[in-house]
């Protein structure tokens, strides 16, 4: 009796041991995803993806992302995340859609490896069934849009310096509501950014997160204040930026014309003696060929003439010219 009870421990142990390790590989997969989660959340702020999408926060300049990957294919997600420009160069449906949907603003490729698309994924699908992985916290409510738009205006003309040393966005930005001459070509003109963007949230949102590389390399340097943000954001999301002016249409117009005035009166200075020395003169002057008196002789031009012209001036009686016809034919045949 005494032995049974240790030959039955020793066959519950095995037992033991198998729901220990059948437990432990049952939780490695949740383990992981919450490791490839907790990245992709990393990758979701690093790639400032935050500049242009919230999850949960509602559309800024591309769509809530809340429930993504059940809305899309997970196939689908990889080769968008992964290449959006090639998805949209074999013209797939759904992302033509979101290419209008969202006023032309197209994804940008990121040159994100797959083992990054499946981890921003993960994240995603966190995020949106409310796992450990919260979404992070979107770019447009820090802070709230509320700024000055004619202080707004000022930063943006340079008229009032960004605290930070910052060059004004007029350096490399256009936009409606500045003038005629409306500002730099090296970045995109803004007229219209806040109807693209999605509004005043959207712009903000972008600006905020810095997703270009020129953003990015001047103004990481030189980081905007927040309310510094907020008025230059109030300034381009007001009506009277949203279009050119027709008063500034003009202005640009009148400014044309003035140039060309400034253009032709110069040419007429500069080339005012082209009819008196220039080619004109020696395609009409009168040749010096002829008689060696008479109203023909002289001049300043000495070039050779056809025997069309030495004719026009020649004496039939004179035998000297005869002789210098002549010789100028023999000479044209020889």
């Amino acid at each position: 009796m005494m032995n049974e009870k240790p030959v039955g421990s020793r066959r519950i142990l095995p037992v033991v041991a198998l729901a220990t390790i059948a437990a432990m590989w049952t939780a490695l997969p949740s383990a992981a995803s919450a490791a490839d989660a907790g990245a992709g959340k990393q990758l979701f702020q690093d790639k400032t993806c935050s500049a242009c999408h919230t999850v949960g926060g509602g559309a800024l300049v591309g769509p809530d992302l809340k429930g993504v990957t059940t809305r899309r294919p997970h196939d689908w997600l990889e080769q968008w995340i992964m290449a959006p420009d090639a998805v949209l160069a074999k013209k797939d449906e759904y992302a033509v859609k979101l290419l209008n949907e969202f006023h032309g603003m197209a994804m940008p490729n990121l040159g994100l490896s797959k083992g990054d698309v499946d981890n921003i994924i993960a994240y995603l699908e966190s995020a949106s069934s409310g796992g450990a992985a919260s979404a992070a916290p979107a770019a447009a409510a820090a802070p709230a849009v509320q700024g000055n738009a004619d202080t707004g205006k000022e930063l943006f003309t340079g008229v009032v310096r960004f605290a930070n040393g910052g060059p004004p966005c007029m350096a490399c930005h256009s936009t409606g509501g500045i003038g005629a001459l409306g500002g730099g070509q090296l970045g995109p003109d803004l007229t219209t950014v806040a109807t693209r963007f999605g509004g005043a949230a959207g712009v903000n949102a972008f600006v905020a997160g810095l997703p270009t590389p020129t953003m990015k390399a001047v103004w990481t340097e030189h980081p905007l204040l927040p309310e510094e943000r907020a008025n230059v954001v109030a300034f381009l999301a007001q009506t009277g930026v949203s279009s050119r002016s027709t008063e500034a249409i003009w202005q640009l117009a009148g400014l044309t014309g003035l140039g060309a005035v400034i253009l032709l009166l110069f040419a007429g200075v500069r080339w005012r003696n082209r009819l008196k020395f220039g080619m004109r003169r020696p395609m009409m002057a009168t040749p010096t060929t002829g008689r060696s008196s008479g109203p023909y002789s002289g001049g300043w031009f000495k070039g050779t003439y056809s025997d069309g012209w030495i004719g026009r001036f020649q004496n039939p009686n004179d035998n000297q010219s005869k002789q210098k016809l002549g010789r100028a034919s023999a000479r044209r045949r020889h």
